[in-house]
């Protein structure tokens, strides 16, 4: 097949260097000429994703990924359309469909007969066949289910392991009709290779899910269920502060049993997924009060942990704190929703002095996140925002003026930090 791959980024450039893989030829679209020029040259655009570089590298050399600015002349190319463009929500929560539209409308000036269209962004239910067809059939004059095809076929990957991932997950699929189930379904085992897996009930590979409404739900629920899960450990470490105990115990000790599956409690949760999707999944269920308590509750975390930091450490106006971590989680470079936000806003609203530090970040790049970067000087207080290994081993020598150390994530040894403050959420 001639697959297109539209949105080169940290999603859409794996699976079209694993399309190509598979042997078919893929031409990837991207409005950014800087990351198109660099696919071309078979270097990576972004650091970070495990065998992305040599596997890019393979995929160009053979001549089997070509990348270009021209979204429409390269659907017109081909028999397969798979559209990573990002959506974004707004502070209320409202989708901001502006970039997936003009994507759409770019694929639907190539859109020839034939050709199966699968959106793998995650969306608001009803969108594929409320917005995407209709823009699509006025755009191309063809017809779906008839001209051509349509599903949603949600990512389920992470980055940094999206290829172990691909192998990992069955493949979801829902189409607007039977016919585009049945291609969208021929399309990704032809594209896609499956770990086995003893503990699915059915085979693992590409699952139909019966329409492009129930794909959209799936992605949305097994994310927001990660957030209000997340968001009920926050509430029992909260409580755990208050009483004394060691929330991890509790919850290690809970999950010996097979019906509790507690998530671990943290300071921030950050990403392009989990603060997300919740917010895309109440705009479609504005009435699941469930949810919305768990993502405030979640929100609210890393002005609680500098709430703990100052019980233990006292007064923090004057204070100069050092944020450990600016990515949202350990071993990426990535800021999405990052809790070093809310801990900076949080600092300077207490009259602290924050400076903030991270591994995968140089000084000019923070600074260039609002940030003050951390060049040395004297901080008497630390939290640690993001689990980057090279924190494991953080001690009293590496920050010798520290006399409070805050671990959000649990990532340091607190043995390790005699005879300072060494302190936790959830304890």
């Amino acid at each position: 097949m001639r697959v297109c791959v539209v949105a080169l980024g940290k999603i859409g450039l794996p699976l079209a260097v694993q399309f190509a893989s598979k042997g078919h030829e893929v031409i990837g679209a991207d409005v950014n000429k800087r990351v198109v020029d660099a696919v071309n040259d078979g270097a990576e655009p972004f650091p970070g994703e495990h065998l992305l570089a040599e596997r890019l590298k393979d995929a160009v050399t053979a001549r089997r990924l070509r990348a270009t600015t021209d979204t429409a002349a390269a659907v017109r190319e081909s028999e397969a359309v798979v559209v990573v463009v990002p959506l974004f929500v707004d502070a209320e929560g409202v989708p901001d469909f502006g970039w997936m539209d003009d994507a759409t409308e770019s694929i639907a000036a190539g859109l020839r007969p034939g050709t199966v269209v699968s959106y793998e962004t995650t969306l608001p239910v009803g969108a594929t066949r409320e917005r995407w067809a209709p823009m699509l059939e006025q755009g191309s004059g063809l017809t779906v289910g008839e001209d051509f095809h349509l599903v949603f076929s949600p990512e389920r990957v992470l980055t940094g392991r999206v290829f172990a991932d691909l192998r990992r997950y069955p493949k979801l699929v829902g189409g607007v009709d039977r016919a585009s189930a049945e291609a969208g379904v021929r399309f990704y085992s032809a594209v896609l290779d499956f770990d086995d897996r003893d503990d699915l009930d059915r085979p693992n590979g590409v699952w139909d899910l019966g329409s492009a409404e129930a794909a959209e739900l799936a992605k949305l629920a097994e994310t927001t269920y990660r957030d209000v899960n997340i968001g009920l450990a926050n509430q029992f470490a909260r409580f755990a502060d208050a009483k004394g105990i060691d929330v991890m115990k509790v919850i290690e000790a809970c999950n010996t049993q097979p019906y509790s599956h507690i998530h671990r409690p943290g300071i921030a949760v950050g990403g392009h997924c989990i603060p997300i999707y919740p917010q895309m999944y109440l705009w479609n269920d504005p009435e699941a009060s469930i949810v919305r308590t768990a993502r405030e509750a979640n929100a609210e975390m890393p002005a609680y942990a500098v709430d703990v930091l100052a019980a233990a450490y006292g007064d923090l106006d004057g204070a100069n704190v050092l944020v450990l971590g600016a990515a949202y989680r350990g071993g990426v470079k990535e800021t999405a929703f990052s809790g070093v936000f809310g801990l900076v806003d949080s600092l300077r609203a207490k009259g602290a002095n924050p400076y903030v530090a991270d591994p995968m970040y140089t000084a000019a790049e923070l600074q260039a996140e609002g940030f003050r970067p951390h060049r040395g000087e004297t901080v008497t207080a630390a939290i640690v925002q993001a689990d980057h290994d090279e924190y494991r081993s953080l001690g009293p020598a590496d920050l010798p003026d520290v006399r409070v150390l805050l671990d959000g994530r649990r990532v340091t040894r607190p043995e390790a930090w005699a005879g300072r403050r060494h302190i936790v959420i959830g304890a």
